[in-house]
């Protein structure tokens, strides 16, 4: 998974006797302003909100956000850009019509706000007033619409659209960053500095992006939450030109979610070092051959974006557009009880995991972002697709929500994984994966296979190595491409997995983890890329001698 990336929303009355009172449900929260505060807005919007000739709201939602961010950039051993910020981002959610038709549709799913810093109660709820009134609004004219649109389609397998859930309190505790941040942006300082050692690179950058962020989640249903989370990510990016012009880039990163798992200073400046001695490798390294088919071996980093991209994303039961009948939006729409991955792989997603060897995992929450208790799926046994992540946005066959309805504080939850678990059985360790490239490569007359140590975008190669079936001799290689590495390779030329498993975190659309093995797939395409040249610098870059 990439660490960056560059970064979607019965009556009132009805709904109000079956859940808590706003009283009784200040009484189950903390001594906190906020939630006081949200919990007695939604309890006057539930009782007031009502406009002539238009069905009062049968679902209201408060979600506040409070981020505390630090942001860093730095480029040849120079602080570019810094910034610490603090703001609170303020979501209403208000539902027209019932569970089986509302307004979520186009416009009407939501308002989206910035909202006091300050724990003034009465600030906040002037807020919330404006921008309840405002949803209210958006959400009628949004359903008047959708009923419109509907006349003209012929919708054979109806959903509802919108799933009831249990009332839900979880109370958390708060989030903030703290201590003196400053040592981590000078170490990224140092390590962009060491560019003096490389006069070949051409770019070397150091991104520090550290967050604190604490959720507040109010319904009319009656649930309350309360919770924070923190992740911190470091990385340096490095690029350089080959002699024929081919730009190349190697880097580092870490994206934990405690900040004593972050590198030391001796070893993010050994990484960045060798990132860095690896780039200028890369550009000594030859291009591949035009054309190849046959075995290829992804490592768990390479693995983890194959997963990402090819299950993870097809595992989602998110909902398509208005009026198709497909179950999902994803490629595995149809193959609900298929297989879609080879028997001895099983997929599961555990929102409840907090480490693996030691490592944290940032998928890991309680409640979702719809106020849903988070609940381990099991998405693949033994090849066969029998589940889908899902949301309160019901898709057929799966009518309620296991937990996994998750967005970015701007936009509306959708569908989204925890953390994603990929089991093998049996296992091979790295070794006898290895040697089963060259035994593949000799059955098959190849002079060798491949080995991906890391992706980049598009699932793009971006450090690979060829095997030589000769020796099992093992040489970088550059400008490579995949054809055809998609769902169904996956499920055909997949043949082994190892027992070498590795965490990975992710942050975007939403923070998740991928546990996953080494993969072998027994054939796949490797092409020669179609990358421009571009043409190398006019003139040398200053003498690193010089004095700053």
């Amino acid at each position: 998974m990439k660490p960056i990336r560059n970064f979607s929303y019965s009556l009132a009355l009805l709904i109000m006797t079956s859940c808590l009172p706003a009283s009784a449900q200040a009484t189950k929260a903390p001594d906190d302003p906020l939630l006081r505060a949200m919990l007695t807005e939604l309890q006057r919007s539930t009782e007031k909100l009502k406009l002539e000739k238009v069905a009062a709201p049968y679902y209201i939602e408060y979600r506040l956000t409070d981020l505390d961010d630090l942001t860093a950039e730095t480029a040849f051993g120079a602080v570019s850009s810094e910034n610490h910020s603090r703001v609170r981002f303020l979501r209403v959610v208000v539902r027209v019509g019932d569970y089986k038709q509302d307004n979520s549709f186009g416009q009407g799913e939501g308002i989206l706000n910035l909202a006091p810093l300050e724990d003034d109660a009465l600030a906040l709820r002037h807020s919330l007033w404006l921008a309840t009134d405002r949803a209210y609004k958006q959400a009628s004219e949004a359903l008047a619409q959708k009923q419109a649109y509907l006349k003209q389609l012929n919708v054979e397998i109806p959903v509802d659209d919108f799933a009831k859930a249990p009332a839900m309190v979880s109370i958390g505790e708060t989030a903030k960053l703290v201590g003196d941040l400053k040592p981590h942006i000078a170490l990224l300082v140092d390590a962009t500095a060491l560019y003096r050692t490389h006069p070949e690179i051409e770019t070397l950058t150091g991104f520090l992006h550290f967050t604190a962020t604490t959720r507040y989640f109010v319904n009319s249903e009656g649930t309350i939450v309360r919770d924070g989370h923190k992740s911190y990510l470091m990385a340096v990016s490095a690029s350089a030109q080959a002699e024929d012009g081919m730009r190349l880039e190697r880097g580092s990163h870490a994206l934990v979610g405690n900040i004593s798992e972050l590198p030391s200073r001796a070893e993010w400046l050994t990484r960045t070092a060798k990132a860095l001695d690896g780039l200028e490798k890369l550009r000594q390294a030859p291009v591949v051959d035009e054309e190849y088919r046959g075995p290829v071996l992804f490592s768990p980093a390479a693995a983890s974006d194959v997963v990402e991209k090819l299950i993870g994303d097809n595992a989602l039961g998110q909902r398509p557009e208005l009026g198709k009948p497909a179950r999902t939006a994803g490629e595995w729409a149809s193959e609900y009880k298929s297989r879609v991955l080879p028997e001895f792989l099983s997929v599961t997603d555990d929102p409840s995991l907090t480490n693996f060897k030691g490592h944290s995992l940032l998928g890991n929450y309680v409640v979702d972002d719809e106020g849903v208790k988070a609940e381990t799926v099991k998405l693949i046994d033994k090849g066969k697709l029998v589940n889908y992540v899902t949301s309160r946005q019901p898709i057929r066959d799966f009518p309620t929500s296991n937990g996994h309805g998750r967005g970015p504080m701007f936009g509306s939850p959708t569908a989204n994984f925890g953390t994603l678990v990929v089991e093998a059985s049996p296992a091979l360790s790295p070794d006898e994966l290895k040697k089963k490239v060259v035994e593949l490569c000799r059955q098959h007359d190849l002079p060798y296979g491949f080995f991906v140590e890391s992706l980049g975008q598009g699932l793009k190669p971006r450090v690979l190595y060829r095997i030589w079936a000769k020796d099992g001799r093992e040489e970088l290689v550059r400008g490579a491409s995949f054809s055809q590495l998609d769902t169904r390779s996956l499920r055909n030329d997949l043949i082994a997995a190892g027992n070498d498993a590795e965490p990975d975190n992710g942050n975007e659309p939403v923070l998740q983890s991928i546990i996953t093995p080494s993969l072998l797939l027994e054939e796949l395409e490797v092409k020669r890329a179609n990358d421009s040249k571009e043409k190398l610098p006019e003139y040398p870059a200053p003498t690193l001698a010089a004095k700053k």
